[in-house]
């Protein structure tokens, strides 16, 4: 599993041993957990355990590790511990019992009728197949995409009032009085990510407005783990979801996790990007590459060529991949299957003005170098990638404010008493009390404050 994926559950393994014990009660949830947030040094200790009516010895379960292997192995032990799995009782390991009967049930297919989601019994006279379910995703995934870069085209549709104000919530965009909503440094961070830790961060972010949306965090996450375990192509009952999940797949339609013909429909087909959820491979490659409707033959490992000369071609006819490096590139031309640009001064300086970092644009090039590039060491030509840091330290280094000048005041008093009311009503910018000077980023409530001053001491 990818590191930004396992970055993606950080925020699960924080929750209270309340909410796990009823994670823990649902099959389907037991063996998400299980697949997805425990090493595989920890899924070894839980095998052990599993069919063991006994507890097992913290010592016949250390002799399963290598002795050079000690920080593996206590890792192993805390994350146990940490996810309420394993009940430590003198010098022995137990798991807990509600996680240990319905991991079994998982595993050996036990459970009631519905646990891992409920076939439709009768004939779908719409029925779609998994190529027409892979595009849906896609266009649904890429639509919001497109909007984070201010891409929006006619093929790719506003993402949905929910979508937007989910992104809001999340930090990965925000509302700018000249450009109206754009992207963030945590959003451009959020595009650098596989498609499955984004399908998860937003999720996260879902999760994390439950409280705001009314719905029980367990049903939700219990929803998602089960979503997980479905069979792509096959469509499900919605008779067996609770109110709370039923609410939830009006949004899920909207990041292409699940399809319904129609709202009122009562059946559902769950897509790629809701059966790779709990899944240890990659569902769908990178957003440049498959949701972007990259051509076929792209070579998904990379397409970006940077010369020395900052000089920039992307093999690419992606309005998304060309999107991104529209954000800190400046576009030259566009081909067929080929768009050439130039790194600029102004172009990175545009970009770190939208919160995004000379690391953040390096990290992308080198993540989606050419193989031609990668056969180099370092990827990228180093004056290219010290030239972008560059340019970020000189705006660091300097920045233009604008504003107003105060000095030559008719006193100490005079001058203090102004800066601490420039100070108090958060326009004050600048001060140096040697020479009586403050900059100021507004003056007509300083002009003001200083004219009736002016008159009270009259």
């Amino acid at each position: 599993m990818g590191s930004q994926a396992m970055k993606s559950f950080e925020h699960l393994e924080g929750l209270s041993e309340a909410i796990f014990k009823r994670l823990y009660q649902q099959p389907a949830t037991a063996l998400a957990v299980f697949r997805r947030m425990l090493p595989n040094l920890a899924k070894t200790f839980v095998m052990a355990m599993l069919f063991n009516p006994d507890p097992v010895p913290v010592s016949s379960l250390e002799a399963c590790v290598r002795p050079d292997q000690n920080r593996l192995k206590e890792e192993a032990f805390a994350k146990l511990r940490q996810l309420y799995i394993v009940i430590e009782r003198q010098g022995s390991f137990a798991l807990d019992a509600t996680f240990k009967v319905e991991l079994r049930k998982a595993l050996t297919g036990g459970g009631s009728p519905g646990s891992f989601g409920l076939p439709c019994d009768t004939e779908d006279k719409n029925r779609v197949d998994v190529s027409f379910l892979d595009r849906y995703a896609a266009e649904q995934w890429e639509s919001i995409l497109h909007f984070m870069v201010g891409n929006e085209t006619q093929s790719s549709r506003r993402p949905s009032e929910g979508v937007v104000r989910l992104l809001l919530h999340g930090k990965l965009m925000e509302q700018n009085r000249a450009s109206g909503t754009v992207i963030t440094q945590l959003g451009f961070s959020f595009l650098l990510q596989e498609v499955n830790s984004q399908v998860w961060t937003l999720l996260l972010l879902y999760l994390d407005m439950a409280e705001q949306l009314r719905m029980d965090p367990v049903d939700i996450l219990h929803f998602l783990f089960l979503l997980g375990s479905l069979e792509l192509g096959q469509d499900y009952d919605m008779k067996s979801l609770t109110p709370t999940q039923k609410g939830m797949l009006e949004d899920l339609r909207d990041y292409g996790i699940v399809y319904q013909r129609k709202s009122s429909s009562r059946r559902f087909y769950p897509t790629r990007l809701a059966t790779g959820l709990t899944s240890e491979i990659r569902s769908l490659r990178s957003p440049a590459a498959t949701l972007a409707n990259a051509i076929p033959g792209n070579d998904e490992n990379g397409f970006l060529i940077i010369e020395t000369n900052y000089r920039m071609y992307a093999y690419t006819n992606s309005p998304l991949q060309i999107a991104v490096l529209n954000l800190f590139a400046r576009l030259i031309s566009r081909f067929p299957n080929l768009v050439t640009a130039r790194i600029t001064r102004e172009s990175i300086r545009q970009a770190i003005s939208k919160g995004i970092t000379a690391e953040q644009i390096i990290d992308y090039m080198t993540a989606n170098a050419h193989p031609q590039l990668r056969k180099n060491t370092p990827v990228l030509p180093p004056t290219v990638v010290d030239q972008i840091r560059l340019w970020q330290i000189e705006g660091e280094r300097m920045k233009a404010t604008s504003g107003y000048l105060f000095k030559e005041f008719a006193s100490n008093m005079e001058f203090n008493a102004v800066c601490k009311y420039a100070d108090d009503i958060g326009v004050l910018v600048w001060v140096d009390k040697n020479k009586g000077m403050l900059f100021v980023s507004k003056h007509e409530q300083i002009a003001d404050y200083i004219r009736k001053r002016a008159q009270s001491n009259r």
